[in-house]
Order: C-alpha cells, then structure tokens, then sequence
C-alpha cells in the first residue's frame, strides 16, 4: 500500500478516526474513570502524534523513539484535558506532545547551560504546563512573568538557552528535486507553529462536512471558481450553492 505508514509496529493508515463528537463523549468517560474509553482515546490518536513528530525529522533522533515520547504527551494531555472548556481536544493535545518531544530534545542535547539558567526554563516549562491544565491555552510571557515573579527578560533567555539547535543547512523538505534548507525560510511569517496548527483545526473541520459540502468549499476557494460555475458543475442552482456554502462555513467555524 503506497500510503501505509508503519512505525513502532503500528500500521497508522488502519487507526479508527473518530468525530468531534466521539472524541468528547470519550474523554468525559476517560475523566470519570473508563479505561477503555482512554485507551481507545490513544489509538486513534496515534495519527496526530505521528504528524507532529513529523517536524522534527532530520535531527539524528530515531522516529520511533519520539513518536513513542510523543504518544506520552498525549496521554498527559488525555488526563488533563478539562472536558468543561469550549476548547477542541486537537487543539490542546498538539502543543503538549510538542513540548513533551522538546523536553525529551533538550535533556538529550550535547549544549551545556548553566545550571542557574536551566532551572530558571525549567520552573518557567512547569509554570507554563500548570497554566495550560488551568486554561487550556498556551501562557503569554508576561503571564508567565507574574507567575514566576521573574523578569520576562530572564524568562526569555533562559528558554531559548535551552532550545534545540538547529544546523541553517538541515534539510526541511525534499520531493525528488532540490531540497529546501532551513536558511530558505529564515524570516518566513507564515510556517509559524500558530500557522500550522490554524492548518490542523481547518482539516479536522473540513472532515466533518458531507462530501458535497467538501466539494463546493473546495472549488469556491481552493480553485478560485465562481458560485455559478460551481452550480453548473454539480448540477444545481447558484442558489443551492449559496445556501450550502453558507450552512458549510458556519459549521466549520463552530467545529475550529
């Protein structure tokens, strides 16, 4: 199969893809102690933790060992996700198998760091996890500040004292032809961890329209064409479009 994707002996293209609404039910009987319900939760999760592990390709590290830290960032972000916030599971388990795989980086890096300044990032790493338990989102650095009590100043230099180096001359895309270096994206606005996971939401979103919604939204914006043109490919009227298009957006917008 051209698109299996095997990794630590788990055939990823075969992993169940739950809803919006499965996922929730599933976490509210995992906080109220279903096991079954958390494991399942983790299997069909895999898929997401693969994806994000996929950006930190090319560093040396085995794939099979961050996707197996990654899948202990999901477990945590399954166990402390607050069920009673409007917030999307993906949205929140994203930055936390991410930091997970950072932390894992960083106590693996040949860099030393002064042993002031690491404590510093790593009481800044656990404030920064505890506010995420709290409110589900990422802190400021100034939130972080007041937290901590500490300069943002300090805060900043001592969490970029301990991340990972990156070589200007790593490899960050290759398909066939020439390949695409870190020093090509120096300055690039919009490859931006925010970016990347508006990205995510906008595809999980997508999944959850008919096929014929999918379609129209794809034609509209993905290929620049009118809504008449688009009623006359799938045969009804620009009104029909219109009225789909709306009712397809605004679901979207509900579902991100």
């Amino acid at each position: 199969m051209p698109n299996k994707v095997e990794i630590c002996g788990i055939n990823t293209s075969r992993l169940e893809v739950l809803s919006a609404e499965e996922t929730d039910a599933l976490l509210r009987r995992s906080v109220s102690g279903d096991r079954a319900a958390r494991e399942r939760l983790i299997s069909c999760n895999l898929r997401l933790v693969l994806r994000v592990i996929q950006r930190f390709s090319g560093r040396g590290e085995s794939m099979d060992d961050l996707f197996q830290v990654g899948c202990i960032g999901l477990m945590k972000s399954i166990d402390n996700f607050n069920v009673e916030l409007n917030v999307r599971f993906s949205t929140y388990a994203v930055p936390m198998i991410i930091g997970e795989i950072r932390r894992y980086l960083r106590d693996n890096s040949s860099i030393r760091v002064s042993r002031s300044m690491r404590d510093t990032a790593y009481r800044a790493l656990q404030a920064k996890e505890a506010f995420v338990n709290a409110n589900q989102r990422e802190p400021t650095i100034e939130e972080l500040s007041r937290a901590m009590q500490i300069p943002r100043e300090d805060i900043v230099f001592a969490l970029d004292a301990i991340l990972d180096p990156v070589s200007l001359y790593e490899p960050v895309f290759e398909n066939g032809g020439d390949a695409v270096y870190v020093m090509d994206q120096v300055g690039d606005t919009k490859n931006t961890d925010e970016h990347w996971l508006e990205q995510i939401a906008l595809k999980e979103a997508m999944r959850q329209l008919s096929s014929r919604e999918q379609n129209i939204l794809r034609m509209r914006f993905f290929e620049g064409r009118t809504q008449m043109e688009v009623a006359d490919e799938i045969h009804i009227s620009q009104a029909q479009v219109s009225r789909l298009e709306k009712s397809a957006l605004a679901h979207m917008r509900k579902q991100i």
